[in-house]
């Protein structure tokens, strides 16, 4: 008869096999998302790096641009990203049928809501006349921003395409696709900013023209890959016309319009400090954007993960399995959780290195080396506030993550933000000078652990009741 101490080795030993095998199967789904994901960050760190080299005027220029332009496209994404949970869930089901009819219905919603987004952004322009900026530099964010905004609807479709083909485990086209569009954003960045080769020396404007080239490039491509590999051909989606189903569409944008605020509430608590500190001139919207640039460098692998994460709940739901589901989504953050803290060792260490990359300013490098310590503080709030989302959302979850994001970010951090980089004189408790961008970014810090608390206990709380 086995003794309780072995039984209890043994099942030791099972969980430990079974956390590794999990480990294995979530990274062999997300380091191909990872890749990508790095790539088309990568596009804007070469944007913003480029631009820098450019002139200060143009790096603050496209700073100011790219925070409208990241505002609108993250929203986007979230809005986009009903498609995932819902594929997910027939891949596990095995109801292929179903897929095909979804994809169609979801590039409807795409076009749409693209278009809707393309008119936002060049409403948003508006906010930079009323900010104290110099005359070249709200120009050139105006411009980029009217540049950009042609690439929206492109840019919804191709996030529908991606989280149908994410969700039919085949992340790596999407790798392949996202590295290619890096290579030509560097190229025709080259071109343009620095009129290379005989062409037009546009400075922070090339930035845009290359943005709105590559998103077109994302979207081509991948249809044209998806028309030709088996992996797709059971539920390739555009083998027939189907007008929209409108009832589908509402449903479509009922799961999606709550992640698309959910992330609009993140990238505008970001995206906003850099209008706020443009009063403090130039330096500081520099610095702040070159945090912003290599931050979000570093939360693209928990994002990936993340995304990861959604598909393996999903898929797993769909199959009736709520416990897998519930074991996939805890593993998966504290895999998440782990990265997060390597990733803010290495902030920690180098962060004067890293600001020296991005600009030969002095003064410009030595405050973005003080944001990129704040940033490395965050890093596992960050980790857990996205991955536990994602999580949720494989759970076909989306109204309450939206709410506890709304409340983490606009309740707490950017009140706070104000308060602190601002310190408006008629507010009795405020310090006794403005912080600036580090006054906000101390806020980032508040408002991402808000976050990372409430959606953690929302998530055992949504497993729990798919186990009842």
């Amino acid at each position: 008869m086995p003794t309780l101490a072995a039984l209890s080795r043994f099942s030791s030993v099972v969980q430990r096999a079974k956390v590794r095998a999990e480990i294995h199967a979530l990274w062999l789904l997300a380091w191909p998302i990872l890749v990508g994901q790095l790539a088309n960050v990568g596009m804007a760190v070469l944007d913003v790096a480029m631009a820098g080299h450019a002139s200060a005027q143009d790096l603050a220029g496209v700073s100011l641009g790219v925070s409208i332009w990241n505002m609108v496209i993250i929203t986007l994404m979230g809005v986009m990203m009903s498609v995932n949970p819902i594929v997910a869930h027939h891949v596990g089901a095995r109801d292929f049928n179903k897929v095909p009819q979804v994809v169609r219905q979801a590039l409807w919603k795409a076009l749409g809501v693209g278009l809707l987004a393309s008119l936002a952004a060049n409403g948003a322009t508006v906010v930079f006349d009323h900010l104290e900026l110099e005359p070249l530099v709200c120009a050139m964010a105006k411009d980029f921003v009217h540049i950009t905004s042609l690439a929206m609807p492109a840019f919804a479709c191709y996030r529908v395409l991606y989280g149908y083909s994410a969700s039919l485990n085949q992340t790596k086209p999407l790798m392949v696709i996202a590295v290619g569009a890096l290579a030509l954003n560097a190229l025709v960045n080259w071109l343009l900013i620095f009129g290379n080769l005989g062409f037009p020396r546009l400075g922070g404007l090339g930035c845009a023209w290359s943005t709105l080239l590559c998103v077109w490039f994302n979207l081509l491509v991948l249809l044209w890959w998806m028309q030709r590999a088996d992996a797709y051909r059971s539920t390739w989606p555009l083998g027939r016309f189907e007008p929209p189903h409108w009832p589908q569409v509402r449903g479509l944008l009922k799961l999606g319009l709550p992640i698309g605020v959910t992330y609009f509430a993140e990238t505008s608590a970001f995206s906003l400090i850099a209008l706020l500190v443009a009063k403090f001139g130039s330096t500081q919207v520099a610095a702040h954007q070159i945090a912003l640039n290599f931050s979000s460098l570093m939360f693209m692998l928990p994002l990936s993960l993340g995304l990861a994460i959604l598909t393996r709940v999903g898929q797993s739901l769909g199959a009736g399995d709520p416990v897998a589901a519930r074991f996939r989504s805890w593993v998966g953050i504290g895999t998440a959780l782990f990265f997060a803290a390597a990733s803010a060792t290495l902030m920690v260490i180098f962060n004067t290195q890293i600001a020296a990359t991005y600009t030969t300013d002095v003064t410009v490098a030595a405050l973005a080396a003080q944001l990129l310590f704040l940033a490395a503080i965050f890093q596992i709030s960050d980790a857990t506030q996205v991955a536990t989302a994602c999580a949720i959302r494989g759970y076909k979850v989306t109204r309450a993550p939206m709410v506890i994001h709304l409340t983490a970010f606009w309740v707490f951090s950017l009140p706070l933000g104000y308060v602190l980089g601002l310190a408006p004189g008629w507010m009795p408790w405020r310090p006794a000078h403005a912080m600036g961008a580090q006054g906000f970014w101390i806020a980032l810090v508040v408002g991402l652990t808000v976050a990372a608390l409430g959606l953690s206990g929302l998530l055992r709380h949504v497993a729990r009741q798919r186990l009842t």
